[in-house]
């Protein structure tokens, strides 16, 4: 996945500086999938491999007024995991891993949003392989360049966390591979 740069994204100054009265409820948004895209750290011995994931599908419902009012329901797709190396993405698409052929995705469900300054934490429930856990995810809201006529319309939604596999059964290769992942969701997102 390629890093993002802090000058791609322009920061959204939140409720003070979105002023339309359209921005004044929850507003429903579309997820712009190929521009989208899921990025995971994986550790091994002393070293670490990066792979992606596509994101699959995304209901959004995101109140740039009140963000504790906010919902999003994000689904991965697992079976298009892929990694730096091809051994490693058949062992992390097979049964002990990710299993993707029993179950194709990966999926976060909100339950509660906290807004606080410039970061909004997001505690919900994560499903890996069947398995449903509590997850916490940390968002970060940036307008996309070039829309400024438009605040709140296009955005990026980034989404930052980490999930330990062994609590979804996904223990495979214990003895290579670490038990932490970390996750980067970038959702390109329009209002509907």
């Amino acid at each position: 996945m390629r890093k993002l740069r802090a000058t791609a994204l322009i920061p959204i100054v939140l409720a003070t500086a979105l002023t339309s009265a359209a921005l004044a409820e929850p507003a429903r948004y579309l997820l712009d999938a190929p521009r989208s895209q899921v990025g995971f750290t994986y550790y091994f011995g002393t070293g670490s491999d990066d792979g992606t994931m596509p994101l699959a599908s995304a209901d959004l419902v995101i109140d740039l007024d009140n963000l504790s009012a906010s919902q999003i329901d994000v689904a991965v797709d697992a079976s298009g995991a892929r990694t730096g190396f091809f051994l490693a993405t058949q062992a992390l698409r097979g049964a002990q891993v990710l299993d993707t052929a029993r179950h194709p995705l990966i999926r976060f469900r909100s339950e509660r949003v906290r807004a606080g300054g410039t970061r909004v934490d997001i505690e919900g429930s994560c499903t890996i392989r069947g398995v449903t856990r509590p997850g916490q995810l940390t968002a970060q809201l940036f307008q996309q360049p070039g829309n400024l006529d438009a605040p709140g319309r296009d955005l990026s939604l980034l989404l930052t966390g980490a999930v330990n596999r062994s609590e979804f059964g996904a223990d495979g290769f214990a003895g290579q591979v670490g038990d932490r992942v970390d996750l980067r969701i970038l959702a390109r997102i329009s209002r509907q």
